[in-house]
This record gives C-alpha cells, sequence and structure tokens, in this order.
C-alpha cells in the first residue's frame, strides 16, 4: 500500500543519445516512463513528475494517474539538479524519493528496504554498486535548493553524508541510454514483468 511518502520522478531530459524521446519508448507493451511511475506509485501516494524538454508528451502519459503531479522545469537546459529544485520544492512529506525517469527495472520492494533505513539520507547499493532511488530527509529540502547551479546531487550527498542499504536488485543502476538499452530492458522486463 502506498504510504504518506511523495516521490520525485525525473523526466526532463532531451533524450539525444537514445535517438528519440525515451519517456514514451515502448518497453514490454509499456512506455517507459509508467514502468519508473508505477513501481514509485506501489509505495508513493503521491508521485511528482518533473517534465521539461518535452513537457506536452510527459502530460500526455500521466494523464489520467490520480498519483501523478506534474512539474513543469522550464529551466530543464540547466541539468538535472534543477530538475530536482523544481521538483522537491513540491514535496510535502518527511522523506521522500528521488529517481531518475528511465530506470524501469527499479523494483517496489527496493524502495520498501530504503524506508526501512533511519538515516537522513539513504542509497540502495547493490554488488557493491550504488544507484537509484536515493531517499532524503525532506528537512534537507532548503539546503538542495541553496545548490549552486554547477552542484549536482551526488555532490551534495558526498557532503552531506549517507547511509546505505543493501538490496538484491541490479535495477537500481540500469538506466536507459540509447539503442542497445533499448533491447536489452525491453527484454528484460518481458522476463521479469512486474513492479513488486
Amino acid at each position: 500500500m502506498a504510504a504518506a511518502i511523495d516521490g520525485v520522478l525525473l523526466a526532463a531530459g532531451r533524450s539525444r543519445r537514445a535517438g528519440a524521446f525515451k519517456m514514451e519508448m515502448e518497453l514490454a507493451g509499456k512506455p517507459l516512463l509508467l514502468w519508473s511511475l508505477e513501481a514509485m506509485a506501489a509505495v508513493c501516494a503521491r508521485v511528482i513528475v518533473v517534465a521539461g524538454s518535452e513537457a506536452e508528451k510527459i502530460r500526455r502519459l500521466v494523464q489520467g494517474r490520480p498519483e501523478a503531479e506534474l512539474v513543469v522545469n522550464e529551466a530543464f537546459a540547466m541539468g538535472m539538479l534543477a530538475s530536482i529544485q523544481a521538483g522537491v520544492r513540491r514535496v510535502r512529506t518527511p522523506r521522500f524519493f528521488l529517481l531518475p525517469g528511465d530506470m524501469p527495472l527499479v523494483k517496489a520492494h527496493v524502495y520498501r528496504a530504503l524506508l526501512a533505513a533511519k538515516a537522513e539520507i539513504v542509497v540502495p547499493v547493490c554488488r557493491g554498486r550504488r544507484g537509484h532511488p536515493v531517499l532524503l530527509a525532506g528537512r534537507l529540502i532548503p539546503e538542495l535548493l541553496a545548490e549552486p547551479p554547477g552542484s549536482s546531487l551526488g555532490r551534495f550527498i558526498r557532503r552531506r553524508g549517507f547511509e546505505t542499504a543493501e538490496v538484491d536488485d541490479p535495477g537500481i543502476y540500469t538506466d536507459l541510454d540509447d539503442k542497445d538499452d533499448i533491447k536489452k530492458i525491453d527484454a528484460l522486463l518481458r522476463a521479469g514483468g512486474k513492479n513488486e
């Protein structure tokens, strides 16, 4: 069941390397963005979807989904930090998740594993590799909003310190960047299929 926790899903990029707008690419019969949205919505009562370069396409994808709240980051060209800042401004819960929208293999059990940790920042780890989503305390939002344009979420996390949560899920570091990734991830979704 969805908890009183917000999720921020980043879908503002231009998808240059993928050759087409990846958030609407069909993977195992469903647009990429919806795989990420549905897994997050299984745990989060509200998912703040940050659009940017193709805002109307994102609006169509999330239309009719009561769990999704669309935010358009007009400054998307400034990079991912600007989109994170646009999304976290809408967060209303004591803790929240952050996930790039091109990570459709992250399952709901990963979110639940992170929620079991009590630190201000929790990062999932699988086989020694860190990944996403990241769980953050809402009280860190003013600091995150104060990060300068040249900074990044990674830099912020390293400076603040974080705890890791071990998960058995390589989906936490599998994102979709190019055409080869599309075939590979499509096959994995068809094989696994569910966001449990």
